[in-house]
């Protein structure tokens, strides 16, 4: 979603804005993205007829042309910024989680902070029940969506779909994001499958009948029903709240990140071509990521990251005092996390030590591998190799 500049500032393409061609490989936050680094070792392989396979999967979405010029100034720093939302829609063969919500809403959304160089990342996850000021939108029909005060963000990707969710987090920001990736929930559990579950530790027992979800203390290895359990169980650990829940993901991600250094798929190459099938079938990309080139330009860069090279922090965000069953920014702290990230730099520890994000009472209760649970990811002051260093 880079400015259009000249040739069309797409990653790994002619000119455009944030790219730092590196290695190879990919990625570090949502396993939604994962597929592109499947898609690098493919294209590696030389399977040219892999390309038509794959392509075939991949429906973009063109932001671009949906906002128009009512975004966030492209900032060259050579940083890189990917909203990633998972998608809680319940038609098709998401029916079996339940509800009986219309359409679809942001689930799950984390902003990416690729840093200059590609040795570390930060990612920042924004509760689903935070109360927003939503901003007037365009939905993909091209209808006009009215904006609104007090409403909770994940009614913008209902109302107005990818677009809207893209700016409403550009609006609270003041970020323009590079890129969008949408994860849906039954993709999701078959690229676990595929690479063959993640492994998990729980320090205590997990047992929640609306995810479907019964855990024993010890080490796991969940498959993707199980793992979708876990991304969403909520009232069963810490608090109940939806900010222990997102805690409990980011502890899955890193598990994630584990698996997929883990995995072996080099030496597999029909395992190679079955993940990068799931993978891409599993997601839905913004109109500049929608082909196998483009995911492979993106993911050249990215080889490297590990669960160490990336540090996870939920927006700084306290209890609404009219309604305490949503939350509301803490706006200068909210504000130091995104300035932060706008200038390609370290998330300070300070702008989260108020936060009730971070605080959702899962820390230690779930950890990659065998592993024990610690303390949870406590906040760094600095993110490692941040700005390139």
């Amino acid at each position: 979603m880079g400015e259009q500049s000249g040739g069309g500032g797409r990653i790994g393409g002619r000119g455009g804005r944030r790219r730092k061609p590196v290695g190879k490989g990919r990625r570090a936050a949502s396993l939604a993205a994962w597929g592109a680094a499947a898609l690098v070792l493919v294209g590696g392989g030389g399977a040219g007829y892999v390309y038509f396979k794959i392509d075939g999967n991949l429906d973009g979405v063109d932001i671009n042309s949906q906002l128009r010029g009512d975004r966030p100034q492209n900032v060259d720093n050579g940083s890189m910024d990917i909203l990633v939302l998972g998608s809680d829609s319940r038609s098709g063969a998401n029916a079996e989680y339940g509800g009986d919500e219309e359409g679809a809403r942001a689930d799950t959304a984390m902003v990416v902070h690729l840093y200059e160089g590609r040795k570390s990342a930060s990612v920042v996850s924004i509760p689903r029940d935070t109360l927003i000021s939503r901003p007037d939108c365009v939905d993909g029909d091209g209808q006009s969506v009215a904006g609104g005060t007090r409403v909770m963000f994940n009614t913008a990707y209902e109302v107005g779909g990818p677009a809207c969710a893209v700016k409403t987090v550009e609006k609270m920001s003041g970020i323009r994001m590079d890129h969008y990736i949408e994860v849906d929930f039954t993709g999701f559990k078959k690229l676990i499958d595929e690479l063959g579950g993640v492994e998990i530790t729980t320090s205590e027992a997990i047992k929640d009948p609306d995810s479907h979800l019964d855990l024993a203390p010890g080490t796991h290895t969940l498959d993707g029903e199980q793992s979708l359990g876990l991304v969403r169980t909520r009232k069963s650990v810490g608090d109940g709240s939806d900010l222990g829940r997102i805690q409990l993901q980011q502890a899955f991600m890193k598990a994630f990140i584990n698996q997929v250094k883990d995995v072996g798929v080099l030496t597999n190459p029909k395992k190679l071509l079955d993940i990068a099938d799931t993978a891409t079938k599993a997601i839905t990309p913004d109109s500049e990521l929608d082909s196998v080139t483009e995911l492979m330009g993106l993911a050249r860069g990215l080889s490297g990251l590990g669960p160490s090279d990336v540090h996870m922090v939920t927006m700084p965000v306290e209890y609404d005092p009219v309604d305490p069953n949503r939350v509301i920014p803490l706006r200068g702290a909210a504000q130091q996390v995104w300035t932060a990230l706008g200038l390609d730099r370290p998330i300070p520890a300070a702008a989260l030590k108020d936060s009730a994000g971070d605080k959702g009472g899962v820390g230690g209760v779930v950890s990659s591998g065998g592993t024990a649970p610690a303390d949870g990811d406590a906040p760094r002051s600095a993110a490692p190799g941040g700005n390139g260093e």
